[in-house]
C-alpha cells in the first residue's frame, strides 16, 4: 500500500536566481505552491511526486519587476496560472517534466534526503532539498533588452532550488 506524504507549507520554499545585467543575481521565491509525494513505503521507494505553483505568487522584493514577471513578456499568469511537474523517476535526482507558460520539457534536478522524523505532536516528516538549472527559453521566456556594455539584462540560465517539508498523511 503506497505512502501519501503531503507538504508543509511553513517550512518550505521554492526559490529561484538568474543573473541580472551580467554583473550580479537576482533571486525571487514562489510563496504559494503545493506538492504531493507518493512512495511505495517509508524509505521512499518508487516515489512520485506532482507540483503546482501558482505563477502569480512569485516574489522577488520589487512589485514592479513581479509585475512585469506576471505579464505575457514571461509567466503569463492570467493564461498560464500554474506551473506545474510530475516526475518520471526519483533517487539521487528527480527526473520528470515540467510545464511552465503552456509549454512542457523534461528536467533533471539534484535532489537530497535530509531525513525523516517524528516532531513534538507525533507527526513523522521528511524532508528534501532540491536544485537545478532551466533555460528561459524553453519555455518561451524570451523578453530581454541589451545593454549598451554588451551582453544582455536577463540570462537565459535560471537555477532553481527548494527546501521541502512533508508530513506523512
Amino acid at each position: 500500500m503506497a505512502t501519501k506524504w503531503n507538504l508543509d507549507p511553513a517550512h518550505s520554499e521554492i526559490t529561484f536566481k538568474v543573473r541580472h545585467m551580467m554583473i550580479s543575481n537576482v533571486k525571487g521565491e514562489f510563496t504559494d505552491f503545493d506538492v504531493q509525494l507518493e512512495s511505495e513505503d517509508d524509505n521512499f521507494k518508487n516515489v512520485t511526486a506532482k507540483a503546482e505553483i501558482k505563477t502569480d505568487s512569485i516574489n522577488t522584493k520589487s512589485a514592479d519587476r513581479d509585475t512585469h514577471l506576471k505579464s505575457a513578456d514571461f509567466f503569463n499568469a492570467e493564461k498560464h496560472p500554474l506551473i506545474t511537474f510530475t516526475t518520471n523517476s526519483m533517487n539521487d535526482h528527480v527526473s520528470g517534466n515540467i510545464t511552465m507558460n503552456g509549454i512542457t520539457k523534461p528536467i533533471d534536478l539534484d535532489i537530497s534526503y535530509g531525513g525523516t522524523s517524528v516532531d513534538p505532536w507525533g507527526n513523522t516528516k521528511a524532508g528534501f532539498s532540491f536544485e537545478g538549472k532551466i533555460k528561459r527559453s524553453d519555455f518561451g521566456l524570451n523578453w530581454n533588452a541589451a545593454l549598451e556594455t554588451g551582453g544582455v539584462m536577463v540570462s537565459d540560465e535560471v537555477k532553481i532550488a527548494g527546501d521541502l517539508q512533508f508530513v506523512k498523511a
